[in-house]
């Protein structure tokens, strides 16, 4: 069917001369134009909305009669990364589309900082086996900042066939703030790339304000997924970026800053996740509990709903979607109420695709052929663990449970004759080790951490924020030693060990980020991870013993984080000496 001959279907079933594919009938409709909520049908044709109104206006080739429950325009997810689930794009549709999210954007910044274009075109590929509509933005931080060694580099020459992909909705978000600012070369050329290819930028400004944060709203960046205080959502809101409160399996923003949002400020905030593993969807769900918790801290339901959809629609520039109306595509959820938001259907195009909590369509996976064999180490013993200076007096990464955000604190230790630290189990230090995995260039460094709370064994992963070399931490060096040889050994994934022993695993196959395995696989090894860690190792209860290890090596957050070249001061934007 050609363009014109589906206009003038649609045009037929919305004036009522035909009957459309589908009537949703007796649906209480929420209008997020409107905020006004009504019973009501609505008319599907060719995927899209043909028509709404008030019962039995339409006729259609099938009836679905909603006995009541409330319509909400599909959900849409403004920024995630899917690699950090821990699971493949069509695995995360399977997990999320039952919980009325039909939309994500995407940034594939993981993969691609260890597999390069390899990375992205399988996330191209692999979007295309799943009836959620992932939309991409392309990584504009490859590697994130020059402090680290990653897998791949992308300049700005690298991004223009990428960006030409109507997949590919801008460039994904710029976390080298302090390079914009200055108005370094490189940053310049990738967002002009970018402009120039008529897309969108992303931001990512952890405390910046004042006239750095006017520059660097002033090159067109256009959201921020990074605040966690009500002073940073207000300046960037006056700034006209799109505030996304953050609410994921690491950072818990939301409920905070929903305390600055407005009837009238509303409409420039959305709803995203960051970073969501499946223990977590399982347990909380997806935009869903956003919603669930918006309406818990007093936001108006059909607010919270209108940043769910028509906010993120329109910060996407996707004018097809984003409400309930005719012509827009029929991306349609049922739930039960404006307060639980418990999902009984899913419509995706016009498609029924999930029914209480179940996801309908067969699960096709693409190859992750091009994406294997990602862990690559040289030169690593055990004396490569030996914390390095002399000084007794060293500064120490701490952790905030519940943020990504560390402190800096400079603590008293006791070096042994080797020149090394010895560390009691009860002192609250752990010793942490990021280890280059990508080309076998022997490059790491060693620091001391305070919070994570391990008094035995080691935890290492492969995952770590955002050039994703190996994190370990631990008491022992030797403990330290067979966890990351461990990893060597399964091509990636994360680990608890002790005495030698592997407790527990979760192999990560596809670039070491990825399992290629169901959502109910890696959930069952991260709970046997989780425990483990904290039972049998002393890990703090009140952290991700995984998910926290996975950021300290950011070093685009405040304040201290630990890279592959040395322990490095955010603020400052320099190493640390020891």
């Amino acid at each position: 069917m050609d363009n014109r001959e589906y206009l003038q279907k649609l045009i037929n079933v919305a004036s009522g001369r035909e009957p459309a594919d589908l009537v949703i009938t007796n649906c209480v409709l929420v209008n997020v134009y409107t905020g006004t909520s009504s019973l009501s049908d609505i008319a599907v044709c060719e995927g899209h909305i043909a028509g709404i109104a008030e019962s039995g206006t339409y006729k259609g080739r099938y009836i679905f009669d909603a006995h009541g429950l409330y319509a909400l325009p599909g959900l849409i997810e403004s920024h995630i990364h899917i690699e950090s689930s821990f699971v493949t794009p069509e695995e995360f549709g399977r997990l999320v589309v039952p919980h009325g999210t039909t939309t994500i954007i995407a940034d594939p910044h993981e993969i691609v900082n260890v597999c390069g274009l390899d990375g992205m075109n399988y996330m191209l590929s692999a979007a295309e086996k799943t009836a959620l509509d992932i939309k991409f933005m392309l990584p504009s931080c490859v590697p994130a900042t020059p402090f680290e060694h990653s897998g791949a580099k992308f300049d700005a020459s690298d991004m223009e066939a990428p960006l030409s992909d109507s997949r590919v909705l801008g460039l994904g978000e710029f976390m080298n703030f302090n390079g914009v600012v200055v108005g370094d070369n490189g940053c310049l050329d990738k967002i002009e790339t970018a402009l120039r290819s008529g897309k969108l930028v992303d931001g990512h400004a952890p405390g910046l304000n004042g006239n750095a944060l006017n520059a660097y709203c002033a090159t067109g960046i256009h959201t921020d997924h990074e605040c966690s205080s009500l002073d940073e959502m207000k300046a960037r809101l006056e700034r006209g970026l799109y505030v996304q409160l953050r609410n994921g399996s690491a950072c818990h923003d939301l409920a905070n800053l929903l305390k600055g949002v407005t009837d009238f400020n509303s409409r420039r905030c959305v709803l995203c996740s960051d970073d969501r593993q499946p223990v977590t969807i399982f347990e909380h769900g997806h935009i869903d509990g956003h919603l669930r918790i918006c309406v818990k801290e007093g936001i108006k339901p059909e607010i919270a709903v209108q940043m769910a959809t028509l906010n993120a629609a329109e910060c996407y520039g996707l004018s097809d979607r984003g409400a309930i109306a005719p012509g827009l595509r029929a991306d349609i959820v049922l739930v039960d109420n404006l307060r639980d938001f418990n999902v009984s259907h899913v419509w995706i195009n016009g498609s029924l695709v999930a029914e209480k909590g179940r996801y309908l369509p067969n699960v096709e996976r693409a190859s992750i052929e091009s994406v294997q064999g990602s862990v690559h180490i040289a030169g690593l013993s055990e004396s490569s663990f030996v914390l390095p200076g002399k000084s007794s007096r060293v500064p120490a990464i701490v952790i905030n449970p519940g943020s990504i955000v560390t402190e800096r604190e400079n603590v008293v230790i006791e070096r042994t004759t080797d020149g090394d630290v010895q560390l009691a189990s009860d002192d609250g230090l752990a010793r942490l080790a990021v280890i280059e995995r990508h080309h076998a260039t022997s490059s790491m460094a060693v620091a001391l951490i305070r919070g994570y709370g391990i008094r035995r064994g080691a935890v290492a992963v492969s995952v770590s924020h955002d050039s994703h070399n190996i994190i370990v931490a631990g008491k022992s060096k030797k403990e330290m030693l067979f966890a990351v040889r461990e990893l060597e050994r399964l091509n990636g994934g994360a680990v608890t060990v002790l005495d030698g022993k592997v407790l527990e695993s979760l192999p990560l196959p596809v670039a070491g980020l990825m399992s290629d395995k169901s959502g109910e696989y890696v959930k069952e090894c991260l709970d046997r991870l989780l425990t483990s860690a904290v039972e049998k190792l002393g890990v703090n209860p009140s952290i991700d013993p995984v998910m926290t290890l996975c950021f300290m090596a950011l070093p685009v957050v405040p304040s201290l984080k630990l890279t592959d070249m040395g322990l490095f001061d955010v603020e400052k934007g320099e190493f640390v000496d020891f």
